[in-house]
């Protein structure tokens, strides 16, 4: 600093850094670009000072814009890690006024845990991202833990001659699911049956006991219970009647049981679903309400369950158990009018203390993927935010799709797949279940391709060779563009219905709040964890894939076995209502009515071409 003082008294010049070297002393060589280095500074700090007069409000602007940027990758940072996190173990609590308010927590988009003070809960709870989709397209998204339910035996099941429901397509999806590889990422169990105690949950002992002891030879005895219990045409007796229920049933409270304990996020039972069953009576294809009973095994932990229904006929079933609760919510996409079973009209709201935790969307022929989700986003969005449920029953009927035996609607499997998709991006528990479908090989094109959907996996459009390949030729591709048929769902026509919806959800009050009482007993798990077999059992005899000596899977064989074929008939299932039924019978009667896993009939190709060229025009 003397130096600095003495040579600007002097007014002696600076000498510029490159004629430094040439001074003839070695102190001024070593001085000189100090002391220049040392002006240049102040002069810049000076600068400084008079730009940060200057400009305040800039500087106070680009001050607020670097936190804001640290505290939001704070909060993502936060996000992606507490993401990793398994919340499903905790019960649901009532809520507390206390706990801020789910706008408040919205803004954030985290997961927000505190202590009550009022109440003395821990309580975690989760907030929600509403009006979008949170879902990762690709397989490097965020996972979710599943477990996937499915026995061997389901697809041996056969209503009878001509009927449309088949369970041999379960067996086909299971095949797909198979060879796209999805079975590893999965938890596969096989479902422990559903007992006569777990059924009587929901059903009366008399009917149980009807079911259970009912065969095709006794039913002329029984004739008058046959009316009684509505079991004949559409809900035909056959050989494993009784087993077939406690399959379908244990899959899907087996399902509620991982969920109550947390041990995984989404569960699937791809043959359940069938929700037209009463109390007392069998209806549309459906002997037990497996989707009542799973509900009921969650509403021992969850205070709130949502049932979510796609499928094109109405869940009467499903409503009508749950019609006077505020603690479950129904929600029916169905077509409305002269179709089976003629219920869910907008008006039905619920009862008593049900009112309105009822909700039916009407709905007319052919509609389409952007017509569909003009109404399932927001209807569902606003569901989620006032009723704020523990968890979420999704049935995925697949006879919405495009091209159905039975259906008139006109949605893309990726249009059905896109309320998976949405109802996965809310982070709740989530059960997918199966139910109607009578084009059976898009049956098992759409249950692929939402199994995917609920794992963050994308798939191939190009089937891989299986055993089942050649029944979706010609094009042999996972999705099936939809057809060009009239949408008679008219823009006015969504428009009141989704007002008149979302005003019957603006009467809610917010989550209503269960007070405490004594809990049930939680369901043990008694299914048997395949994964944890021999590593090729989910291939071994039960399933339908062949092996070569080194027990590897061969994909180009299919294994023997009786398989009707579809026809084109979906105009003889649409009026619903006289309950009719013109079955069209391809192949002879046959004498059981269970299929037996291996008989001396190979697929007939020739006659899977023929039913290819009856079905060019159905898409």
């Amino acid at each position: 600093m003397e130096g600095r003082r003495y040579l600007m008294h002097h007014n002696e010049p600076h000498l510029p850094p490159h004629r430094l070297h040439h001074s003839s002393s070695s102190a001024a060589a070593r001085t000189f670009p100090i002391i220049a280095l040392e002006n240049r500074i102040h002069s810049h700090n000076c600068k400084i000072q008079s730009l940060l007069v200057d400009n305040q409000h800039l500087v106070a602007t680009l001050i607020s814009g670097i936190f804001f940027i640290i505290v939001l990758i704070h909060f993502k940072k936060i996000h992606s890690e507490l993401l990793q996190l398994s919340p499903f173990s905790l019960p649901s609590l009532p809520r507390c006024p206390n706990l801020p308010s789910l706008s408040v927590l919205r803004l954030c988009n985290i997961i927000a845990a505190t202590r009550c003070d009022c109440c003395k809960w821990n309580v975690t709870y989760w907030v929600m991202e509403l009006g979008g989709n949170s879902l990762p397209s690709g397989s490097d998204g965020v996972k979710r833990k599943v477990s996937y339910f499915y026995d061997p035996e389901v697809g041996n099941y056969y209503y009878g001659q001509g009927h449309p429901m088949k369970p041999h397509r379960i067996r086909m999806t299971h095949a797909l699911l198979a060879h796209y590889g999805l079975l590893q990422h999965m938890q596969v169990l096989k479902p422990a049956p559903a007992k006569d105690r777990d059924l009587c949950k929901f059903h009366a002992d008399d009917y149980v006991a009807f079911l259970r002891g009912i065969t095709p030879e006794a039913q002329q005895d029984q004739l008058r219970q046959l009316k009684r219990f509505n079991v004949g045409e559409d809900c035909p007796v056959f050989d494993g009647l009784y087993s077939f229920c406690q399959t379908y049933a244990g899959g899907s409270v087996g399902g509620a049981v991982k969920l109550n304990h947390g041990l995984c996020d989404i569960a699937i039972n791809w043959a359940g679903g069938l929700h037209h069953a009463k109390k007392c009576e069998a209806s549309g294809f459906c002997y037990v309400n497996d989707i009542v009973l799973a509900i009921l095994e969650l509403l021992k932990v969850h205070e709130r369950v949502l049932y979510v229904d796609i499928d094109i006929h109405h869940g009467d079933g499903v409503e009508e158990a749950f019609y006077t609760t505020d603690r479950v919510m129904t929600v029916s996409f169905h077509k409305f009018g002269d179709y089976f079973p003629g219920t869910g009209d907008i008006r039905d709201i619920g009862y008593g203390k049900g009112k309105y935790y009822s909700l039916n969307v009407p709905l007319d022929d052919g509609i389409d993927d952007e017509s569909y989700q003009s109404l399932f986003k927001p209807i569902m969005g606003k569901v989620m935010e006032f009723f704020r449920p523990g968890a979420v029953v999704l049935q995925c009927g697949a006879d919405s799709l495009s091209g159905d035996r039975l259906g008139c609607f006109n949605l893309s499997i990726k249009g059905h797949a896109e309320c998976v998709k949405y109802m996965r991006s809310f982070n709740v528990p989530l059960l997918l279940l199966g139910g109607g479908g009578y084009t059976i090989r898009n049956v098992a094109r759409c249950w692929c391709y939402e199994t995917g959907v609920a794992l963050g996996m994308e798939l191939e459009d190009k089937m891989p060779q299986h055993e089942y390949y050649e029944y979706f030729g010609p094009d042999y591709t996972l999705h099936v563009a939809p057809s060009n048929m009239e949408n008679k769902n008219f823009r006015d026509l969504l428009d009141d219905i989704r007002s008149k919806l979302l005003d019957n959800l603006s009467k809610l009050q917010h989550a209503p709040s269960v007070p405490f009482q004594e809990r049930p007993p939680d369901t043990e798990l008694p299914e048997r964890d395949e994964d944890q077999d021999d590593k090729d059992e989910r291939w071994g005899p039960d399933s339908d894939t062949e092996f070569d000596d080194n027990s590897n899977p061969v994909t180009g064989r299919v294994k023997r076995e009786y398989v009707e074929v579809e026809r084109n008939d979906s105009g003889s299932y649409h009026k619903h209502l006289d309950r009719s039924r013109d079955f069209d019978v391809p192949f002879k009667e046959n004498a059981s009515s269970k299929v037996p896993v291996v008989v001396p009939m190979a697929v007939d190709e020739p006659r899977i071409k023929e039913e290819q060229e009856q079905s060019k025009g159905h898409f």
